[in-house]
């Protein structure tokens, strides 16, 4: 390894890189534990129609402060 890598790795959750990646652009948010918020007690789409996927997976929720927005849901589909 060259003296300028770091020689340990910070492993962070969906819904961590995403808080980070909003705090990034001045955006308060804070991460949740997965299935920890009513939104995620939900179905994510409507089966009634062909095109959407059967497979979704939940990722986590985000809480947002000073916003309109009050709890972002991070989901992946596929």
């Amino acid at each position: 390894m060259h003296d300028s890598e770091l020689d340990t790795f910070v492993l962070k959750s969906w819904p961590e890189k995403f808080s980070d990646m909003l705090k990034a652009i001045g955006v308060d948010s804070k991460s949740k534990e997965i299935g920890s918020d009513d939104v995620e007690k939900g179905e994510y789409y409507s089966r009634y129609f062909s095109q959407t996927p059967r497979m979704v997976s939940n990722k986590g929720c985000l809480d947002v402060t000073n916003s309109n927005i009050d709890v972002i849901q991070i989901i992946q589909k596929g």
